[in-house]
């Protein structure tokens, strides 16, 4: 079973990525900002609750986004892997994921964090948010905020990951397809040394 993590800060294009990369390897794609929005459309309370923190530009509280994604793996066990988009965003959360993969008889094979710099981050944020209608993405203080969060709280994973030999890095810049390529031949290459 392959199961991935995208890494990345928000507008990274991990959402984009994620797609193709599900398609192309036939793997489940848990998106945990499509987790919130479904559950936010459908108005559960899970939902409410993510809502009341993205819309302060905060990351919802742990107990929450691991509820949602523990259903979404159990009602996706028999997939031939998965591409995790948005989570984990802090070790504590690695930690609880590895835990109930490992209930699951699964792990993660490895992350892969598509890095891009803050000013091209903005300016893609800005631009979604004006087409999506998403309010996260239309405020530059909050968005700026989102990113401080980030920093804070995830890149810690990247030395939790690396201690794991399971971190890998390519940029995040060019087209969509150049970014593309390069994600394909790296899970490629991990999956001819398994």
């Amino acid at each position: 079973m392959l199961n991935i993590i995208l890494f990345g800060k928000p507008g990274a294009g991990k959402g984009t990525q994620a797609d193709y990369i599900k398609n192309y390897f036939d793997l489940v794609h848990i998106s945990t900002g499509d987790l919130f929005r479904n559950n936010i459309k459908n108005e559960t309370q899970m939902g409410l609750i993510a809502k009341s923190y993205m819309d302060e530009g905060k990351l919802v509280p742990d107990e929450v986004t691991i509820d949602m994604l523990k259903s979404e793996v159990i009602n996706n066990s028999k997939a031939n892997g998965f591409i995790f988009d948005g989570f984990p965003r802090t070790i504590s959360q690695a930690e609880v994921l590895d835990i109930f993969l490992d209930s699951m008889k699964m792990n993660i094979r490895a992350t892969i964090s598509l890095d891009v710099e803050d000013f091209i981050l903005e300016d893609r944020l800005i631009k979604r948010g004006k087409t999506s209608g998403r309010l996260d993405d239309q405020n530059i203080n909050k968005i700026r905020n989102r990113f401080k969060e980030y920093n804070k709280k995830t890149l810690p994973l990247i030395n939790y990951y690396k201690s794991l030999n399971k971190f890998y890095s390519i940029s995040g810049t060019g087209t969509i397809d150049e970014i593309r390529d390069k994600l394909v031949n790296m899970i490629n290459q991990l999956k001819l040394n398994d």
